[in-house]
């Protein structure tokens, strides 16, 4: 395995984890990212970098940022946005691998992208519905601020900084578990 195709994985896995916070950000970030000829894609993925993708990632991309900011919507939009997390997840990882077997591709995409992605997003919908039922969602907005923030911080690393994009998501990812640890149920003796 070459270093190009390590760092095409890293960057794939950072962009991934971005999907776990907002679907869209990552595939616009990626759209910039083939547009400005940063990230060169596989070639059936080239689309991405045109001007049409371009202004519908962004068009879109910016909707959901600020439907996540309206009270009940946030928490209608995370039923749909697990499962199409784990989509953006399995392409933005699909699209950036390099040299490897399309068998190989496909599985990490799946499971490193969409597994990455589904997991981070489910914790996210299990801690906005958190703060919709303590706060009556009041303190919704300041999630979905965080949760974009955090979006455009990885995704931005991905793209500049793939190494420091996987170390954030290990990261996220142990903050994610060790929540999880400390509220699940013990069982009892």
């Amino acid at each position: 395995m070459t270093s190009e195709t390590i760092i095409s994985i890293f960057l794939g896995i950072g962009l991934a984890a971005s999907a776990g916070f907002r679907v869209f950000l990552p595939l616009f970030a990626l759209s910039l990212a083939a547009y400005f000829n940063i990230w060169e894609l596989n070639e059936n993925w080239a689309w991405i970098g045109s001007v049409p993708a371009l202004l519908t990632l962004g068009v879109a991309t910016f909707a959901e940022i600020f439907a996540y900011f309206i009270p009940w919507v946030d928490n209608a939009l995370d039923s749909l946005a697990i499962p199409l997390a784990a989509i953006a997840g399995t392409a933005v990882m699909v699209s950036t691998i390099a040299n490897l077997d399309p068998v190989i591709t496909w599985s990490l995409a799946i499971i490193a992208g969409g597994g990455t992605a589904a997991a981070i997003k489910g914790a996210n919908a299990t801690g906005r519905l958190a703060s919709t039922a303590t706060t009556g969602g009041i303190a919704n907005p300041i999630v979905s601020t965080v949760e974009t923030g955090t979006a455009v911080t990885v995704s931005t690393a991905s793209i500049f900084a793939p190494v420091i994009a996987v170390i954030l998501v290990i990261i996220i990812l142990a903050f994610i578990f060790r929540i999880y640890h400390k509220l699940r149920p013990r069982k009892q003796r």
